[in-house]
């Protein structure tokens, strides 16, 4: 039996191009540091230095599940188009580090080495990032870590997926509030959102009876959180105000409880035999909404298109305003964006 779990793990490894890599890493003074030679070395490789960039980035609370997700999201992409991406039913899963329990797993921003490479329904061939971010609300990270992580990974993704369990509540809005600010505040300043799609993911729904599975049902619980009426308080009203102003496009996405053997066995490994199958059925629907061509967003800085090279300049500079220690003035980070778009049209 053990040899045969190893083998089904070395299969597994075999097939997975690439690493997680940790591109953004935490101090104990509670500022964060960008590794600029880890990430040139990968966003500089001739290959792809010069295409532009889908950046997808799972954001949300610690131990809800975001690494399980995008290691399901490059099984999609290594399958590079086959029907039967998910694997076997006994290959365990891998990638970015995950582990059941009640600990945090991930710290800082992580890249997957490998840029994916794919074609749009134009033709043109453009590279695919996937970033894993920290937890927010563990017990090591103050809210001022939670907003700089969540911050980054919103500024520098076209797509936030933004991880919630159970159901879209009224302070998982004030916090998405209180990540986005440099966003609502920007818009004093430029007529453009600041940020491209955010997508409500909610895990372990249990009101399908209220609302349905995936992006349908996903849609009608949206509507209902974002609704503003006269009824609420000014408060509420205007925290829909500026999400709704923040981004380009929402959209929700309800997924069902993976089922017991994934919540409560300590030797979960990922294969799809213990994975309910209500579960996987919407799995297979979510991952290609996020990353098949024909969905795709590709990531924009005031409206223009990014290119890898162009991406590790943004990462550079953004970062370089949050180590002062203090969440950056909007009105800085838009002189930011100018100085890197005029920057851009040199190189």
């Amino acid at each position: 039996m053990y040899l045969e779990e190893y083998a089904n793990h070395i299969d597994s490894a075999s097939k997975m191009k690439g690493h997680a890599v940790q591109i953004i890493t935490p101090s104990d003074d509670h500022l964060f540091e960008l590794q600029e030679e880890v990430l040139e070395s990968i966003l500089l490789a001739e290959n792809v230095r010069d295409k532009k960039v889908v950046v997808v980035s799972v954001s949300g609370a610690f131990r809800k599940g975001k690494s399980f997700l995008l290691d399901f999201c490059l099984r999609y992409l290594n399958a590079k188009g086959n029907p039967d991406w998910m694997g076997s039913e006994n290959e365990p899963l891998s990638g970015f580090s995950w582990r059941g329990g009640c600990e945090r797993d991930t710290t800082g921003i992580l890249l997957w080495s490998n840029v994916f490479l794919s074609k749009l329904p134009n033709g043109e061939e453009v590279a695919i990032l996937l970033l894993d971010t920290q937890g927010a609300f563990d017990s090591a990270s103050t809210v001022k870590d939670c907003a700089t992580i969540f911050a980054l990974s919103t500024m520098t993704s076209s797509v936030q997926v933004y991880n919630l369990s159970q159901n879209i509540q009224e302070n998982d809005l004030q916090h998405l509030q209180l990540f986005t600010e440099y966003g609502r505040l920007a818009l004093e300043d430029t007529k453009e959102r600041p940020f491209q799609k955010l997508l409500f993911l909610v895990r372990d729904w249990s009101y399908p009876y209220e609302a349905s599975y995936g992006l349908q049902g996903g849609r009608k619980i949206l509507e209902k959180r974002l609704t503003i009426s006269e009824k609420q308080h000014p408060e509420l009203q205007q925290l829909r105000k500026h999400i709704r102003a923040c981004f380009a496009e929402t959209s929700c996405f309800l997924l069902p409880h993976p089922g017991l053997k994934v919540a409560t066995n300590p030797h979960f490994d990922g294969r799809l035999s213990d994975i309910a199958d209500n579960f996987r059925e919407h799995l297979k629907v979510l991952v290609p909404y996020l990353l098949s061509s024909e969905n795709l967003i590709l990531k924009e800085v005031n409206g223009k298109k990014v290119t890898c090279k162009e991406m590790l300049e943004y990462f550079k500079a953004y970062v370089k305003i949050f180590q002062c220690g203090e969440l950056p003035e909007p009105k800085t980070m838009l002189v930011v964006d100018y100085l890197l778009v005029l920057f851009s049209l040199n190189l």
